[in-house]
Parts: C-alpha cells; sequence; structure tokens
C-alpha cells in the first residue's frame, strides 16, 4: 500500500527508491549504498578474508602489468585511462605505477557515482604519485557512457575492475557492453574483470561474512533512506540474506523483514507495508566462465583478445576489443 499523492521525483535516488519499493517484489538498487559510510564498509568488505576477489585480482594486476599495459599503449599522441567505479583505486595504482615510472603518455580519468569517492582518490594520487595526469568525473555509469563519446583525440582503454558488471543480469550486461563498444574506436581496448563460477560455498562465504560487515554493507541503503529522505526504517528488523545458483551463477542479496511493519518516508509521502519475512532485493553480483564472456561480448560486437587469471583461477580480467 502507498499513498495516491506522486512526489517530486527530481533525483535518481528518490525516483529509484520510490520505484522499487512500491514494486512487487520490493527491490532497492545496490548503487545507493555508496556514501561516505557505505564507501567506508566497502573497504572493510575488501578487507575481508572471505571476499577473495580483491585479492585475486591485486595478484593478476601485481604479477601480469607489464603484459596488460602493452595492450594499453598508444600512439605518440598516447592514451586515456578511463576507469569506471574507481573506488578507492588500490588496485589501479599497481597499473599507475608502472605506467608513470616508464614515463608514459596517458591521462587517468577516474569515474565514480561517490563524489566522496573521487575526492579521496584525488587526494591520495596526489600524494602518492605525484606525475600522474589526473582528470576525475563523477556520474552514473550510463551518464558518463556518453561523455566518453568525446574522447575521441587519442587511444582510449576503458577499464572496469571488480567484476563490477556482475551487478547486472545478462541482458542488462550486454547492453552495457554495447553502449561501451559503441564509444570505442578501432584501436579501442575495453579492460575488465569477471569473477569466475567456483565453489557455491566460497561463493556464499564472500557475501555472508561472519562478522556482519555485508548485513551492514546492504543495510546502509535504509540507512541513507532514512537520513537523505526522511524515511522511518528499523535496519535492526531486517536480516541479510544471501543466495547463490550454481546453474545460473547469479548470487543474490536480500533484506528480509522480520517482523510486520509500517515504513514512512517523508520526502516521497510514501507509506509502505511489510509483512513478516517479505523481501527487499539489494543486489546481484553474476559469476561467469570463458564460454559466458565470450558470448557477452559476441553479442556486444566485441571480442576476446586475451585474458589473465590469478593462480587459483577465481577470477580473470579480460582484454576486449571491438569487432
Amino acid at each position: 500500500m502507498h499513498t495516491e499523492t506522486k512526489p517530486n521525483l527530481d533525483t535518481a535516488f528518490k525516483k529509484e527508491v520510490y520505484q522499487g519499493l512500491t514494486s512487487f517484489p520490493k527491490y532497492l538498487s545496490s548503487k545507493f549504498i555508496y556514501d561516505k559510510k557505505g564507501d567506508r564498509l566497502f573497504q572493510d568488505i575488501m578487507a575481508l578474508p572471505e571476499y577473495y576477489l580483491t585479492d585475486c585480482e591485486f595478484e593478476i594486476l601485481s604479477d601480469h602489468k607489464e603484459a596488460i599495459s602493452r595492450f594499453f599503449y598508444g600512439t605518440n599522441s598516447g592514451f586515456d585511462l578511463i576507469e569506471l567505479g574507481a573506488g578507492d583505486g588500490k588496485k589501479t595504482k599497481i597499473l599507475l605505477k608502472y605506467l608513470v615510472q616508464r614515463d608514459i603518455n596517458f591521462t587517468y580519468k577516474p569515474i565514480d557515482i561517490s563524489q566522496n569517492a573521487i575526492s579521496s582518490l584525488s587526494e591520495t594520487l596526489a600524494k602518492e604519485i605525484s606525475k600522474l595526469n589526473f582528470e576525475g568525473e563523477t556520474g552514473e555509469y550510463f551518464e558518463v557512457l556518453e561523455r566518453l563519446k568525446k574522447y575521441n583525440v587519442r587511444k582510449k582503454v576503458i577499464m572496469v575492475l571488480g567484476s563490477n558488471i556482475g551487478n547486472l543480469l545478462h541482458p542488462k550486461a550486454i547492453d552495457f557492453l554495447t553502449q561501451l563498444k559503441n564509444t570505442m574506436h578501432k584501436d579501442d581496448v575495453l579492460f575488465i574483470g569477471f569473477d569466475q563460477k567456483k565453489n557455491p560455498q566460497t561463493i556464499l562465504d564472500a557475501y555472508n561474512d561472519d562478522t556482519g560487515v555485508t548485513a551492514a554493507f546492504n543495510k546502509n541503503l535504509l540507512f541513507r533512506i532514512n537520513n537523505e529522505l526522511g524515511g522511518n526504517f528499523e535496519p535492526d528488523h531486517f536480516k541479510h540474506w544471501e543466495v547463490y545458483d550454481p546453474e545460473t551463477g547469479t548470487a543474490k542479496s536480500f533484506l528480509v523483514a522480520t517482523k510486520a511493519m509500517n515504513v514512512f518516508i517523508d520526502t516521497l509521502q510514501l507509506n509502505i507495508t511489510f509483512k513478516p519475512w517479505e523481501t527487499i532485493h539489494t543486489e546481484i553480483s553474476q559469476k561467469y566462465n570463458d564460454d559466458i564472456v565470450s558470448w557477452l561480448a559476441n553479442e556486444a560486437g566485441l571480442q576476446i583478445e586475451t585474458s589473465f587469471s590469478d593462480s587459483k583461477k577465481y577470477y580473470k580480467n579480460y582484454i576486449l576489443k571491438k569487432k
């Protein structure tokens, strides 16, 4: 049940919260977890021993930085290294330091939905890699993809780390890759991470740690709604729940109401009822193998040039180019 009065949905956050919580079943987008607190919680997640993704990609970039960088080099005019979802840049710094130390002509253009992440990254890179050419931007992926079309002066290397594409089901992933392809020229490169299928228990543990950090991360959606939209959610009465389907390779996160509740969101003038054990779907994390990645790339008009894996074969970074 919700009120008939239509509120002023003048931001993406308001619009998507309204749409998600008035749908059946209810959902909220994981991209809105990321504010200052959400960014900090995700750093905590990446430091968890169960969350293998960060260490695996860190290993790949450390062990293969020379081979990876060879695909990046442009002509005398250099290249733009455009990273979508840059976060804290911990892994990216491995490549940035390598390239700067070799006086390679490039500009690093990190893009993130969180202004806090871009500001923090700007400060740390200014201290750690002072010679780096840095031009950060804030925005959502699909907004920024339109801006990318302007970068036609020299070679573009578009980088998506952290298996961020895993937040999209296959049809949307194909759409995302197609839009990326449409911003690319013949010599441009897409360098992108895909978490691989593996022991289902390993995957479940990565998104359902015993310390409760992942639960707090997902619940930050409710705190943001309370703080920014005048909601009265009781986050303690929601349980974080994770499931993984090894057939489809889809891990899903939910917040489950542990009792009947009425929630009011003042800015949206929205009343929402929750029955006991009703869910809010908050996140998906898709897992892949070479066949799936090849199919996704082909559907989007891209092709795999090569890939790099960690020693456990848990994770892969692929070099994709236009067909």
